[in-house]
């Protein structure tokens, strides 16, 4: 016997299932939140990152802090660059979340401008409205300037849709100028930055 079910109660069933989806993002966005990283764990993060020369880089955390409120995520690792005019940019980290645990990103990234020098780079990101951490898998634009003879600590903002990256880095080398490019996460190490 074939049982035929009306449009009507087709569409009654599915408007009825659309508040339990939308239920599931508002309890995904809430566990977030509720996961987010008070101050003084980032700091000692930074302190493990950074070591000595935290003192600068947490008077960096405290501003973003002001600015954004407590991160979600966050990842430390190291980095190496240089521009004559064109730059590359690669870099390797883990990421931390409360909720979905540590793992391995990688990052690559061009950029063009005003821009010349190398240098390399211990780099701490503090990640913000990051619901599930393979929404890191994707490119964020990024402007950046930096001035430094011998090494100093920059920190950009980069945003993608909800997702904001803050990447604050403790350098050595020389560099000088601003560039326009994109930084580019990856599960995996490229050669090829694009």
């Amino acid at each position: 016997m074939t049982r035929f079910i009306s449009p009507f109660a087709l569409l009654a069933a599915v408007s009825l299932a659309l508040p339990s989806a939308a239920v599931a993002q508002d309890t995904l966005a809430n566990d977030a939140k509720s996961a987010a990283y008070e101050m003084g764990e980032i700091a000692q993060a930074a302190d493990g990152a950074f070591g000595d020369a935290s003192e600068g880089v947490a008077k960096v955390i405290e501003k973003v802090f002001a600015d954004l409120g407590k991160p979600n995520a966050y990842i430390v690792g190291r980095e190496g660059g240089g521009a004559l005019l064109v730059g590359l940019r690669y870099g390797k980290g883990t990421l931390h979340s409360k909720v979905e645990g540590a793992r391995t990103v990688h990052w690559t990234g061009p950029s063009i401008g005003p821009d010349v020098g190398g240098d390399a780079s211990r780099s701490f990101v503090l990640v913000y409205n990051l619901h599930d951490t393979d929404d890191i898998f994707q490119r964020f634009p990024a402007v950046e300037g930096k001035a430094y003879l011998i090494g100093g600590v920059s920190a950009n903002y980069h945003q993608r849709g909800n997702v904001v990256l803050v990447p604050i880095r403790l350098g050595a080398g020389w560099r000088l100028g601003a560039n326009v490019g994109y930084l580019k996460y990856t599960r995996e190490g490229r050669v090829l930055p694009f």
